[in-house]
């Protein structure tokens, strides 16, 4: 068996900071992942851990899916990449459009970072407009436009964005809005005062861990379809989570576009933008050489082997009783970790609804970004630090739950919690 430390010494020789992204576990917890199967990962040394990161959240059935495998070994044998039409995609597009309200058309990409970005493309061909609105906090993926605002130590005055990462051009600063997530008034005051430049309004409907306020997403819509602008939802996380029709189906809120990404490709590399016709034929390339024409292409948008493991998962989603299902375990794990912070006497609120929630450590209740700076991040890192030491992973603002998740790892993972809890009461940090 290969030496687990040996492969991360060489992992931080040819990747840059050892990693593949920015998820790392803690000086002395790294580990390289040998298996994913159900619930549970295991490390090279052959350690097993509960596993509540989920691939950063596509793995909504677990990892190895007897179904989502059995459908992806069939499509293999056929091919893995044709660049072309195939049965797969063209029934995972008639699955979504079925299943989200706001779809008519479906527009494959290979990345929710891709999907936003075309969304935003789209929008803005429709609407003749440049400028987009985005909210404080929210996270589109890591292209230009959206890389904005997400996680800014000290914000500026509304709706002044600032770029969260080196390389991007300050001209785009200049085409994009931030507005407060949860402020229904500044949000359309700043919708009235710029909608004639606006192209587009996006937004996680439920932001991050942060649920939208009673009649903020209802208001936002009815703001929207006033002035014109299209509403874009980011449901890449949301997407076939909360409700197998979303966040538009969960919270009953239904925009002009939305974007999918995560469940619905089972764990492979797929994403999408859907929408009404009106918006969506400006893909259609029959208007090539036209000012209409969006063009959009990638080698892999559409790829048989994601769109059979899409169209696995989304059968086993439509089994009765499985909603029910994921949000009995999801609230069951959330109000365990609450009774934890109470029994703990420490100031932390959990935040989120039963399928992807976190704890903020901070007395503030937790409605916006803003509330989140008030939290302490050095005890966040040291609690999800504790977990992994314990056998449990998860994102490090992010529990994302499963439906491969039992009872008895429940259990498990309540009494892992518990004792990350305490640990940090011990030590007060």
């Amino acid at each position: 068996m290969t030496d687990q430390s040996d492969l991360l010494r060489r992992a931080a020789q040819v990747l840059p900071g050892g990693v593949l992204g920015s998820h790392r576990s803690g000086p002395g917890l790294e580990f390289v992942v040998r298996e994913g199967r159900g619930a549970y990962l295991w490390d090279m040394n052959g350690r097993r851990y509960l596993d509540y990161l989920l691939g950063s959240g596509p793995m909504l059935l677990g990892h190895a899916h007897p179904a989502v495998v059995e459908a992806v070994e069939r499509q293999m044998a056929r091919g893995t990449s044709y660049f072309l039409l195939n049965e797969p995609a063209i029934q995972l597009a008639e699955e979504i459009v079925r299943a989200v309200p706001c779809a008519e058309q479906v527009r494959y990409t290979s990345s929710g970072s891709e999907a936003t970005f075309f969304a935003l493309r789209v929008a803005r061909a429709y609407r003749r407009r440049d400028k987009v609105m985005k909210f404080e906090g929210g996270f589109h993926g890591t292209h230009d436009y959206v890389l904005q605002s997400v996680a800014p130590r000290s914000p500026k005055a509304f709706p002044a964005p600032m770029a969260d990462s080196a390389g991007i051009p300050h001209a785009i600063e200049g085409e994009v809005l931030i507005a407060p997530y949860n402020d229904l008034a500044t949000a359309e005051a700043l919708i009235a005062a710029h909608h004639e430049e606006l192209a587009a309004v996006l937004i996680e409907p439920y932001q991050r861990t942060i649920p939208p306020a009673p009649g903020f997403l209802a208001g936002l819509r009815a703001a929207t379809r006033r002035h014109e602008v299209p509403l874009v939802f980011d449901e890449i996380v949301t997407g076939f989570r909360f409700a197998y029709g979303g966040a538009q189906e969960f919270y009953g809120v239904v925009p002009d576009l939305a974007c999918y990404g995560k469940v619905v490709a089972g764990g492979f590399p797929l994403a999408c933008v859907a929408g009404p016709t009106a918006i969506m034929r400006h893909f259609d390339a029959a208007l090539e050489g036209t000012p209409e024409y969006v063009w959009q292409a990638g080698t892999f948008n559409g790829n048989a082997i994601a769109c059979a493991a899409g169209l696995a998962t989304l059968a086993e989603l439509r089994k009765p009783g499985t909603y029910e299902r994921l949000f009995k375990t999801g609230t069951r794990l959330r109000e365990g970790l609450r009774a934890a912070v109470r029994k703990h006497g420490l100031a932390a609120q959990v935040s989120g609804e039963p399928p992807v929630f976190d704890i903020l450590f901070t007395d503030r209740p937790i409605v916006d970004y803003r509330a989140t700076l008030t939290a302490d991040r050095d005890r966040i890192k040291r609690f999800n630090q504790e977990l992994v030491r314990r056998g449990v992973v998860k994102a490090a603002n992010k529990i994302y739950v499963s439906l491969a998740h039992s009872d008895a790892d429940v259990d498990e993972t309540l009494a892992i919690f518990d004792q990350a809890l305490a640990a940090l009461a011990a030590t007060g940090a």
